[in-house]
């Protein structure tokens, strides 16, 4: 064989090894690891471990779900972001650890560069709720209420700097009231104080054993944060409706990726996301719990995702919030 042949048959074959080499890294590894950033048996647990069994059966591959939670979602993410970007880890998470609580401590990744959006999965409302201790019937009447009575009306959350306090902080400003926030760590506790009246106000993500407390008739729906009514709650304002649209903030919850992840594989996993979103059992068992599907794209998901950095950021320093 000539000099020439034998350099483009070399030529040829690096080529075609190139080609293989890059297709392999492409694939979609046999089994994938979801890491929720999140405690298991939660609403975010149940949707995730749902969310992996289809794409289990769409992609023919094993989902191997793993709680990495604490430090309100950032150990899950901090997990995902140190994860090899060969596909073969993804994380479910709400954006807090990623837009929220990286303006209240030292984040030890990058939001914004260490971590790849993949997808968006939902948004989880904020319900505002008056407990037996009051007996406001609209929102109005609360702020009227709070205004009357300068620090007599409190307002629980889920802890300093969650996004129930972020909720309360911008109605605040808007409506120049002096409400008394009372954290709680975690949202068990405060549910049963709420049942007890031991506050008038309650800001809470829906769930299963919130919605039964309203069925009850024991917790009284004011408005909702969120970006549209909710089919459960048609008659309840949003938050946007009563004129505070800064305080209109819902949960967020996605799929993500290492930073360095291939985009086909993003895509691929996009493609599949949005697939198992479209299905009914999927839809019926997120809208059971008034968490809303979302899906779109993965560029419109991380193009939210800097915007609501952005805005938390002046949401943070304008109120002073610390952490706990």
């Amino acid at each position: 064989m000539s000099l020439n042949k034998c350099r483009r048959a070399l030529v040829a074959a690096l080529g075609l090894s190139c080609v293989a080499a890059l297709a392999h890294a492409q694939a979609v590894p046999k089994t994938i690891r979801l890491i929720v950033a999140y405690p298991s048996g939660g609403v975010s647990d149940v949707v995730a471990r749902a969310l992996a069994d289809k794409l289990s059966a769409q992609l023919g591959v094993t989902f191997i779900v793993e709680n990495r939670a604490g430090a309100s979602g950032t150990i899950g993410m901090d997990a995902v972001a140190k994860a090899a970007p060969n596909g073969a880890t993804l994380g479910f998470s709400s954006v807090s650890p990623l837009v929220l609580n990286p303006h209240l401590t030292k984040s030890p990744f990058d939001p914004l560069k260490d971590i790849a959006p993949v997808a968006s999965v939902m948004y989880s409302p904020v319900l505002l709720l008056a407990t037996p201790a009051t007996g406001t019937r609209d929102f109005k009447t609360l702020l009227d209420d709070a205004r009357a009575r300068p620090g007599a009306v409190r307002w629980a959350t889920s802890g300093q700097a969650s996004l129930g306090h972020i909720v309360l902080e911008q109605v605040r400003a808007a409506a120049k009231v002096d409400i008394t926030h009372i954290p709680y760590k975690g949202g068990g506790q405060q549910l049963n104080d709420a049942v007890g009246g031991q506050f008038e106000i309650l800001s809470t993500n829906a769930g299963p054993s919130v919605a039964a407390q309203i069925q009850a008739g024991k917790l009284r729906p004011l408005a909702v944060a969120a970006p549209k009514r909710l089919d459960s709650l048609p008659k309840v304002p949003t938050l946007a409706e009563l004129g505070y649209a800064d305080a209109n903030q819902s949960s967020l919850f996605g799929v993500f990726a290492p930073a360095g992840t291939s985009p086909i594989l993003i895509e691929k996993y996009n493609v599949e996301i949005n697939k198992a979103l479209a299905s009914p059992d999927l839809r019926a068992r997120l809208e059971s719990t008034d968490n809303v599907p979302t899906g779109g794209r993965a560029e419109e998901f991380a193009t939210e995702i800097a915007s609501e950095f952005e805005s938390n950021g002046r949401i943070v320093r304008a109120a002073a919030i610390k952490p706990e």
